[in-house]
């Protein structure tokens, strides 16, 4: 199986070289995830699904890639997905595929691209893990976020062992300021024996 950008993945020391990789990536990327078994982008999209009944309320997916994870969404039936993304080039790949309503570009050092309020659903598809976004992104996706807001994402088996990653989630579970309304260990990347955990937690 081809791995060829996959194995440098989860190496990335900064975030302007995981900026380079995922421009140089982004043309191969559909069919390199596909090769390996991406799983975890219609575990996601399954997971909003089943606690959000309104598919026409605006759901952004965050760090939305090459636009599978909004694919996935659309496939669950949900009608309005907007995507941000730093890689220019990724986001040519997820205009490509017409599942969004708008697509924006976003710089790694802006602190809060996201308007306050601005979404009620906010999903981050791979997004958060070592050789990509810092544990920080966590708490900007949540300050974002209104009160009983819903925020669905994964943390791949790399990211469950860091405790930068699994701390900050912690941390807002256990001051109460969010809480956990499901948790799933399942196939993230099968293809190279890679597994995710996919979270719902809701904003108090």
């Amino acid at each position: 199986m081809s791995k060829k950008f996959l194995d440098k993945a989860y190496d990335l020391e900064t975030q302007e070289a995981t900026l380079t990789h995922y421009d140089r990536w982004a043309a191969s990327y559909d069919a390199e995830i596909a090769e390996n078994g991406y799983a975890t982008p219609g575990r996601i999209a399954e997971a909003l699904a089943s606690v959000q009944s309104d598919m026409s309320e605006p759901v952004l997916d965050f760090g939305c890639g090459t636009g599978l994870s909004g694919l996935a969404l659309r496939l669950q039936g949900f009608q309005t997905i907007d995507g941000m993304e730093p890689s220019g080039e990724m986001l040519e790949q997820a205009r490509a595929k017409g599942a969004y309503r708008h697509l924006t570009q976003i710089e790694v050092t802006e602190t809060q691209p996201i308007a306050k309020g601005a979404y009620r659903l906010i999903t981050g598809c791979g997004v958060l893990g070592t050789g990509a976004a810092p544990p920080t992104v966590f708490d900007m996706v949540m300050h974002a976020l209104p009160r009983g807001g819903l925020f669905v994402f994964s943390y791949n088996d790399h990211a469950l062992a860091d405790p930068a990653y699994t701390g900050k989630l912690n941390e807002w579970l256990d001051c109460s300021a969010a809480r956990l309304l499901s948790r799933e260990h399942g196939d993230h990347l099968p293809g190279i024996d890679l597994k995710s955990t996919v979270y719902v937690i809701e904003k108090s």
